[in-house]
């Protein structure tokens, strides 16, 4: 019998909001209160997670990442909170997280220190495990940092799987497994899939547009082996969603949220709701692109075409429906045609005999209906991408 991890979870992308590109380890909190990461911070954006739409458009979680910790553990061996950051402890938190109809998630690490230095959970993964679900926590960061070697590494991954769903409490299982394994050997994703709902599989992302560039690269040209265990249950996770920050301009924001919607990517934010323009906040908030992320048949998409200027991917839907993302990677120059025939899209029988054409970014237009032997013609901003739907 397989010892999958059938926690019920995930079976769609999950999403949300997780303080760690944005906000780092942040400052101590008495020199810069706003933004250290406290209790305060969170609480902060719980409220306006729950009050500006984002709960409602689907973003659930409210993530805690490294640094949350006291720098020891108790006299029992249990993790605490660092206590001038969470000086309500963090059973307090998530009953504030729950109380706003918002999940709260935590981090830990497989080794015996997490990547920011404090207590990892080697050794204590069913202590952690039971911990987490007394404190109410609904999903757990499992970071690779400081293991001894691959095969505790591996043990370390099965094992916390395996704790959580003890526990009894529904705690989506969030690994960095695939990402510590892969300079030294090749992940088994099926192997993986048994035990995690999410899982990265490169660099984290930073706020920048070479940082994006390169996860969209690194996915295309891993594809064969990623792809097809995505689903239900379990998602490849290219890290998260940096729209509403510094780096990126207007139209590689575009880029970002169309591909991690082909890629039924996990959809976490990290950025600052208290300060996000309307226009950020309506690209991250569209209906539309969070169905398709969001889509029941759970296929992750891929790239079918590649030429020096544009990359063309597809994401097979529900209701015989595809995804269509065109990327213009050109950084010179203005807007560019890409020509196509739809009898490239899903193996041809995406058009077959017709099909109905919406534009969903970077503006949502009805395009028409296109017979099966019509080309199509795309003009696109350059880094930025043109998501339809056919």
């Amino acid at each position: 019998a397989s010892l999958a991890l059938d926690n019920g979870l995930a079976r769609t992308p999950p999403m949300g909001w997780l303080h760690w590109e944005r906000f780092l380890c942040g400052p101590d909190c008495a020199a810069d209160p706003r933004r250290c990461v406290s209790e305060q911070l969170f609480v902060e954006m719980a409220d306006r997670m729950a009050a500006e739409g984002w709960r409602d458009a689907g973003y659930e979680f409210i993530c805690i990442d490294d640094c949350w910790m006291a720098p020891t553990r108790d006299k029992q061996g249990r993790l605490r909170a660092d206590p001038e950051r969470f000086p309500g402890g963090i059973r307090k938190l998530a009953d504030y997280v729950h109380s706003k109809g918002l999940k709260l998630g935590i981090y830990s690490d497989v080794g015996n220190k997490t990547c920011a230095g404090f207590p990892g959970s080697y050794d204590h993964y069913d202590l952690d495990a039971q911990t987490f679900a007394s404190w109410g926590v609904d999903l757990l960061k499992f970071d690779g940092c400081n293991s001894d070697s691959l095969e505790l590494l591996a043990e370390g991954y099965r094992r916390m799987s395996l704790a959580l769903n003890k526990t009894g409490r529904s705690i989506v299982y969030s690994c960095e497994w695939p990402f510590y394994l892969r300079p030294v050997r090749q992940p088994n994703y099926t192997e993986i899939k048994q035990y995690c709902n999410h899982w990265r599989n490169f660099y984290d992302v930073y706020d920048s547009w070479s940082s994006i560039k390169n996860i969209l690269d690194w996915t295309a040209l891993h594809q064969d082996s990623i792809v097809k265990i995505a689903g239900p249950g379990g998602w490849n996770d290219p890290d998260m969603a940096m729209i509403g920050n510094f780096g990126l301009s207007w139209d590689q924001s575009v880029t970002q949220m169309a591909m991690w919607a082909i890629m039924a990517a996990p959809l976490f934010m990290s950025n600052d709701l208290r300060h996000i323009s309307p226009e950020a906040k309506c690209l991250l908030q569209n209906k539309e692109v969070i169905a398709i992320n969001q889509d029941p048949l759970g296929k992750q998409g891929y790239q079918l075409v590649k030429d020096k200027n544009f990359q063309l991917w597809e994401r097979p839907l529900s209701g015989r429906a595809y995804a269509v993302a065109v990327l213009n990677q050109q950084e010179i120059g203005g807007p560019q045609n890409f020509t196509f025939s739809l009898t490239f899209l899903g193996n041809g029988l995406a058009c077959n005999p017709a099909c109905s054409i919406r534009q969903v970014l970077p503006a949502s237009r009805d395009w028409g209906v296109y017979s099966w032997i019509s080309s199509l013609s795309v003009e696109v901003n350059p880094t930025g991408t043109v998501l339809l739907k056919v």
